[in-house]
């Protein structure tokens, strides 16, 4: 080769040492970027000059050095699915054992005052010193304002409940903007992905923009992607296209006119309708088959159904809130469907101690006005005159009123009818009792006082009657009933904290394999950084043995 064509060499090494030098700057300066990936060089020979194609052996070529082909990202295909899948599954886990702790707050003692089970204990302790004495005003007084107490803090938990209910509600409407603020997002960085590497740079920042989207949309919900050969990702959101090339299947929210509840639903497969006015509207009866989430399947890491944050909130959250009479199976419509309380109630964290701590407060209030109604007619059978426990007109007392009576009833199969209505949320207190408890004055016609009453009172709390729901066959009485609805939520929060401990140990661990790949090193840079400076001043010093020696060629001939 001649010592001008050797040159090439000498430059084309400098040209390689800079770019790679560049490139170990640009991953130092974004050592602390979020969603950064490793950047490394990649080189290749120039194309040879082939000085003859004759020969035993081989061909002469001569070569004109190095080329910096490309800058390339360093990911494991693999670690990445991994790790979205898993993220996913961790968000989903992680909702579920908030919510549990939420509740375990909202029920415990403490919580805003509440003190619910300190109430129920005080009712049940005004009953046992109302029997020792039950014709004492003071001890009528106690009855009448620990029934007050009662009621209110039951009211403030469920109430509690329900509000923390609708605040998850607005988190679904949160997420579902954010599902589709990423899917523009994604889509956009596709075209600018394409329109960059139709060239021959590669818009490595761009992909790591788009792969940390992928990383965020991942923890929300259930997504598989792949990269076709333009550089455009397709991603799939529960089995079904959320980006496509350059289109973008957008998310819509359904809002239940009665609960106001959000339900997610695919724009491109809703059938429309349109009203009066020529506003279009989604039909309830369309919704079906259009859903984002199929909630009715089996939650399985086996089936990949417990992925994303978005899914687990929704089922959290239920679709109502929830009250006693679905725990026999009496749907939201008042009507008894077999297997209700199963696929509608159970599934749902929230709804789920809803109905079961409703039923308690059902059962109290029942129990004890059913008491002082029979106490009033047994008296009636003996002098039918009596206004023994009755109002002036006539009817017995109620300790506890319904707000608001429909006159809805419940049937159940074996032809048992419950009445509607006395439901924590539609209770308050007799005032007419409330402003004079001594109207219970409990002493019977022949001025006895009414110690069958009593026993009953406290039978009613002693009484092992009671199970949470249809699944647990244990009775209890209403003080343990209330322990054990507690007990239920910690053991459960127990075990979803132990899936979350189990599912971070597993995320951890991608996570710092992925790292590995995708992560900069700066002692690993640095030494990149010293190995480029070296090649560029070999480089350099090569361009000037060259030149010296062109240099001595030339001053030699022109003697």
């Amino acid at each position: 080769m001649s010592l001008m064509g050797s040159l090439y060499i000498g430059v084309s090494g400098l040209q390689t040492a800079n770019n790679a030098l560049n490139t170990t700057a640009h991953n130092m300066s974004n050592l602390d970027t979020i969603g950064y990936t490793r950047q490394q060089i990649s080189q290749a020979a120039k194309t040879y000059i082939t000085i003859s194609t004759t020969g035993s052996v081989n061909w002469k070529q001569l070569g004109l050095g190095v080329t910096y082909s490309q800058t390339r990202q360093v990911r494991d295909y693999f670690l990445d699915q991994n790790y979205r899948r898993e993220s996913g599954r961790s968000a989903f886990y992680d909702i579920s054992y908030s919510a549990l702790g939420e509740i375990e707050n909202i029920l415990g003692e403490s919580y805003e005052g509440h003190e619910f089970n300190e109430s129920l204990t005080n009712l049940w302790q005004a009953v046992e010193e109302l029997s020792k004495s039950p014709a004492d005003a003071v001890n009528q007084n106690l009855f009448v304002t620990r029934s007050y107490e009662f009621i209110t803090r039951a009211s403030a938990v469920y109430e509690s409940l329900c509000e923390y209910q609708d605040n998850m509600n607005k988190t679904v409407k949160t997420q579902v903007d954010q599902i589709n603020r990423y899917a523009q997002q994604i889509e956009l960085l596709n075209r600018q992905i394409q329109r960059i590497e139709g060239g021959v740079e590669h818009a490595n920042d761009l992909r790591d923009q788009r792969n940390y989207i992928l990383d965020q949309l991942a923890q929300i919900a259930n997504i598989s992607y792949d990269e076709d050969v333009f550089g455009y990702v397709n991603v799939k959101l529960e089995g079904v296209d959320l980006v496509k090339g350059s289109l973008v299947n957008k998310i819509s929210l359904y809002e239940d006119p009665s609960t106001g509840y959000y339900t997610p639903y695919w724009e491109m497969f809703a059938s429309y309708k349109f009203d009066s006015e020529g506003e279009k509207y989604l039909p309830p009866e369309s919704l079906a088959s259009c859903r984002v989430f199929d909630l009715t399947r089996m939650i399985s890491s086996d089936l990949n159904t417990d992925i994303g944050s978005l899914k687990s909130i929704l089922l959290a959250r239920g679709d109502h809130h929830a009250y006693a009479q679905e725990l026999k199976d009496i749907n939201a419509d008042g009507v008894y469907e077999a297997g209700w309380y199963d696929r509608h109630i159970s599934q749902s964290i929230i709804m789920n101690i809803e109905a079961e701590f409703d039923q308690l407060i059902n059962s109290v209030v029942t129990k004890i006005n059913n008491i002082l109604k029979e106490a009033a007619e047994a008296e009636s059978k003996i002098y039918p005159n009596s206004t023994y426990l009755r109002d002036s007109d006539g009817n017995p007392y109620q300790l506890f009123q319904r707000v608001v009576d429909d006159g809805s009833k419940y049937t159940l199969p074996d032809g048992t009818v419950i009445e509607g209505g006395w439901n924590v949320g539609n209770l308050k207190i007799n005032m007419q009792l409330r402003q004079n408890p001594a109207l219970l004055k409990f002493r019977l016609h022949d001025g006895s006082e009414d110690n069958t009453a009593m026993e009953k009172l406290k039978a009613a709390f002693q009484e092992y009657a009671y199970t949470l729901n249809p699944n647990v066959q244990t009775p209890v009485n209403f003080v343990e009933y209330y322990k054990n609805l507690v007990a239920q939520v910690a053991n459960s929060g127990e075990v979803y904290g132990d899936i979350m401990t189990s599912q971070t140990i597993t995320v951890d661990s991608i996570e710092n394999a992925r790292e590995q790949v995708v992560g900069v090193s700066s002692d690993e840079e640095l030494t990149n950084m010293v190995m480029y400076q070296n090649a560029y001043n070999a480089s350099s010093r090569y361009i000037n043995v060259i030149s010296e020696m062109l240099e001595h060629l030339i001053m030699a001939l022109a003697r």
